[in-house]
């Protein structure tokens, strides 16, 4: 029996029947400006299989403040000839004083030689902004909905088109995510992420968030020269994840997807940020990749203290 398989389905069927019992102020029509919505022929499309570039970070934005990066020097030690260490840098002026004592008590645990704990490592739901590291993702676009399937471990989120925020949000795995299309860009409004879970993070970097993180993505596709310098700046700068089932195409040059995210938490943040991550199609197969079924990362050290998903019975 496939527990984490059957998980998805019955997750799948729930998420549209959830009472809501929390909410924040967020804008009060999704709609686009001047009202009405997009006809069919001129909406994007984004559907489909789309792979990133290499590691954990996330790139920085043309322009205005950026995300916690790899800290360096201490980013050149390394346990793996192609892994940087996840070593963040709580220098960061976005980070206030009680979020940066966090990302650096995080690196200073890779430091010492072990993983530092983290959403991925411990087979837990990625949230928002997190899941964007992973390496996969497909897009399922249908006119009142639109599906995002993530390579790794199942994870799934879904996005209601030209719908508002309800009154009160239930905080969940993933958030509230309410979307519209804005000329050739698909936008997408997330709050309400959990953060009584186990390991409440945004990044690889530890990097926290409160309730009152508030997400903004923009996809938008680019042609190949529009999309190159992105992706040769991610292939500089970040190094790649070992032992993964997808990479991305480098020969192709048909049309690439670009995200544009911002995030707003004014409790963990003293100023709003963005970040860039620019997708092509991939060059392997879209395998099963199960966190709970795979190897445990070769230099974390499981503590008496962590806490790992587990299913004592079936969910039917």
């Amino acid at each position: 029996m496939n527990v984490r398989r059957d998980f998805l389905l019955l997750a799948t069927l729930a998420a549209g029947v959830a009472t809501p019992t929390w909410g924040q102020v967020v804008p009060p029509s999704i709609a686009p400006a001047g009202g009405g919505t997009q006809s069919a022929a001129s909406i994007p499309d984004f559907s489909g299989i789309w792979a990133r570039c290499c590691g954990a970070s996330f790139g920085p934005p043309v322009s205005g403040p950026g995300p916690v990066d790899r800290r360096r020097p201490d980013a050149i030690r390394v346990f793996h000839p192609s892994l940087n260490l996840a070593v963040g840098d709580y220098t960061n002026p976005i980070l206030k004083p009680e979020a940066a004592e966090v990302v650096k008590k995080y690196g200073e645990i890779e430091l010492s030689g072990l993983a530092h704990p983290t959403p991925s490592n411990h087979c837990w739901p990625s949230g928002v902004p997190y899941i964007f590291f992973q390496l996969g993702v497909q897009i399922l676009q249908l006119p009142d909905k639109i599906t995002f399937l993530y390579l790794r471990d199942h994870e799934f989120r879904q996005v209601r088109m030209n719908r508002p925020h309800p009154a009160e949000v239930t905080p969940s795995w993933y958030g509230d995510s309410v979307g519209y299309y804005e000329g050739d860009t698909l936008v997408i409004d997330t709050v309400g992420v959990k953060t009584d879970r186990p390991l409440a993070m945004l990044d690889m970097y530890g990097t926290p968030y409160t309730r009152a993180l508030h997400v903004v993505e923009r996809y938008r596709l680019l042609d190949y020269e529009a999309a190159r310098e992105g992706l040769e700046r991610n292939a500089k700068e970040y190094s790649m994840i070992p032992n993964t089932s997808m990479q991305r195409d480098q020969a192709y040059r048909g049309k690439y997807l670009q995200l544009l995210f911002t995030v707003e938490d004014p409790g963990a943040f003293t100023m709003p940020w963005s970040a860039t991550i620019t997708y092509s199609r991939p060059s392997g197969a879209w395998v099963e990749d199960v966190c709970a079924e795979g190897t445990a990362n070769s230099h974390y050290a499981p503590r008496e203290e962590d806490v790992f998903p587990t299913a004592n019975k079936p969910d039917f």
